[in-house]
Formats: structure tokens, sequence, C-alpha cells
């Protein structure tokens, strides 16, 4: 379906550069620094709680235009990473200068990770979604849907709901899997063809009357979009094994990974590491790697999955380091050819309930 590339050029790109200006400049850095770490300690005894420090991870999402907390499994996962790095895991406090350290290497980090892996930020106002059910492709795709998901019996509104699903920010409709989206801007629409079927629940009679009757109900959306816009955090990656090609391709680089992480690795009294910790390694080199933690992402942990199967990296034996060292080279490899072959194309669609503030707000308060 056309009309992606032109809602994402009118998306705001969080790419990490506003971040990487505050944490260059050395003294901007360190008034930033005290400043928010005088308005985060409440209690006033020189250092920050587990709690104290909430309010700063919930500011740094906001500030690199994340979804809130809970909204969606990908950047939740970075707000625990955050947390965990401040604390180390533990609920201890935090002085300023450990602050420093780690607001210091965290912001670094995410400034790297945008920078490969952009937000775009969409505000959805009705205006592309207008643009595409006036284009030609619109009834071309439309004709498309009806043909896959024509069912007999069915009535116009259940084939109108399921086109509707087929469709979403690439079209300029916002994800109506999001309850306040269905609630407020598609089943206002959807009354239309309700009142037309309350009366005989009218059966679907042919292609023309389902195209006609949807292009009143996404004209009622886009209606409704243009009365209250549904601002979107838009997230694409493609894991097609590059990133592991670059890393493997220069090994000072690939040692020097490697060596960090066996640091972690528990070992034997003869210096032998198990092969259950593989895992773990893996998933400790998965950002210079360019690959997601395990878990976050279902197609990339099938890939994972058949790659451990294939090498027995599951047995749970040990071996020397040198043979841990080999094994993890050899699941990088295995992981890279798979991805070549068959890359995995990744996009999330998050909306953004909280008021959208100025994404660099966060970190000019030092200014």
């Amino acid at each position: 379906m056309e009309g992606k590339k032109k809602v994402l050029e009118g998306g705001q790109v969080m790419d990490g550069s506003d971040i990487m200006e505050l944490v260059e400049n050395k003294e901007v850095f360190s008034k930033y620094v005290d400043h928010k770490f005088k308005e985060l300690d409440v209690d006033n005894d020189g250092k920050l709680s587990v709690k104290e420090l909430q309010p700063a991870v919930a500011d740094i999402g906001v500030a690199l235009g994340l979804p809130p907390k809970g909204s969606s499994s990908d950047s939740d996962h970075i707000y625990s990473e955050v947390l965990n790095e401040f604390t180390h895991g533990k609920e201890e406090k935090v002085s300023k200068s450990e602050f420093k350290e780690v607001l210091s290497d965290i912001l670094i980090g995410m400034a790297a990770g945008l920078k490969r892996d952009p937000i775009v930020i969409l505000r959805i106002d009705g205006e592309e979604l207008h643009e595409y059910i006036s284009s030609p492709a619109f009834e071309t795709d439309m004709v498309l849907i009806f043909s896959e998901t024509a069912t007999p019996n069915a009535t116009m509104c259940d084939h109108i709901v399921k086109a509707l699903q087929k469709l979403g920010v690439d079209q300029g409709l916002p994800p109506i899997s999001d309850s306040w989206v269905m609630s407020n801007i598609v089943e206002p629409a959807l009354e239309l063809c309700t009142q037309d079927c309350s009366n005989d629940q009218q059966l679907i009679s042919s292609q023309e009357i389902f195209l006609e009757e949807l292009k009143k109900v996404l004209e009622k959306i886009v209606e409704r979009l243009r009365e209250q816009p549904v601002i979107v955090a838009h997230t694409e990656n493609t894991y097609d094994g590059s990133a592991i090609k670059t890393l493997l391709a220069n090994k000072f680089e690939t040692d020097k990974v490697l060596n960090a992480v066996l640091e972690d690795i528990p070992r034997d009294k003869n210096g032998r590491l198990s092969k259950e910790y593989l895992r773990l390694a893996l998933d400790s080199l998965a950002p210079s790697a360019g690959l997601p933690p395990y878990g976050a992402i279902a197609e990339m942990d099938k890939v994972t999955d058949e790659v451990f199967k294939m090498v027995d990296a599951d047995d749970g034996k040990l071996v020397k380091e040198e043979d841990f060292k080999k094994l993890l080279l050899e699941i990088l490899g295995s992981m890279m050819l798979q991805l070549e072959g068959n890359p995995v194309s990744v996009s999330t669609n998050s909306v953004v309930h909280e008021p959208l503030a100025d994404p660099t707000s966060f970190l000019q308060t030092a200014s």
C-alpha cells in the first residue's frame, strides 16, 4: 500500500542529536546535573532513592519521545534498563557523582540507539487519510482487502471493521487496537454503518457497495481526527545481519566486546563456563551486534532459538573460555546468515496519551 513515506516524512524524528550536544558540553552538562539532582532529591539527604529516581527515568522517556510507561513492551524494557543502570539492580541510594556518571552513559547509549533506530513522532490529523481515500491506490487496496476478507453471511459492518484493521499509520489511520482511538475516533464513525444495518443487518451484496460504505466511514474518521488529532510514536527496524557483519569484521572490537561480556559470566573452580550462560552472554552483546534483547521481538526469538538448537548451545555442558567464545562467534555468524537470507522487519505504533512536551525541554533545563 502507498502512503507510508509521506506520512513518516511529516513526523518529527528523534535521532539523539540533542542529547549528544548536551553531554559533550561539560560545563552545561554539569549545570544540568546539579539542577536535576537538586530537583529530584526531595528529602535533601544528598542521595537519590529508587522512588526519587523514577521521575528522572520518566523524563528521559519523554525527552526521547517514548510512549508512557506501560504503553509498549519495547519502551518499558528501556525504562527498566535505565533504572537498573542507576541502581545497579539494587535498591540503594545514588550519590550525585554516581548519578552524573550513569546519566552520561545512559544518555550517550540512548542517543546511539536513537541514531540507529530513530523514533518518529506523528501527528495524525486526518489530512493523510483524506489524501489516501482520494487517491487511485485506495480503490485498488480495498478491492484486494475485500477479496481477502469476504465471508458468507457477513454484514457490511463486519467487512468495514476488517478493512479498518488492515489500515494503519501508513495510510493516516492511528492504531485502532488502542482503546481510546477505538472509542473516540472509530466507533462514532462506525455508527454510520450500524444505522444502515440496524433494521435488517444488511448483508454485503457487492464490492461496489462495500467501497461506497467504507469511504463514508473513513470520511467520518477524517472529521473526527481533524477535531481530535492523535499523536503516535512510530518506530521501525529491519534486522538483516548487517550490524553483526560489521562487528565481526573488526577483530579488535569483537575481542573487546567478548572479553567485556565474559567478565560477568560465572566460572567453576577450573575456570570453565556453563553453556547455559550463552543466552545471557548473547543478550549482553546484543547492542553491539544490533540485536534486540531476547523476549522483545518474537520473530527474532525464533531465529535465536533455531541457531541455539543448531549448535547445541542449550545442553548445559561446561566448556573452556576459548570454546565459549567460539560458540558465541558461531551463534553470531549463524544468526547473520539467517538474517541476510530472511531479514526480520518490525514496526511499532504507540498512541501517546500524555500531552506531548517539547522533546528537547528536558534537556534544556540547564541552559
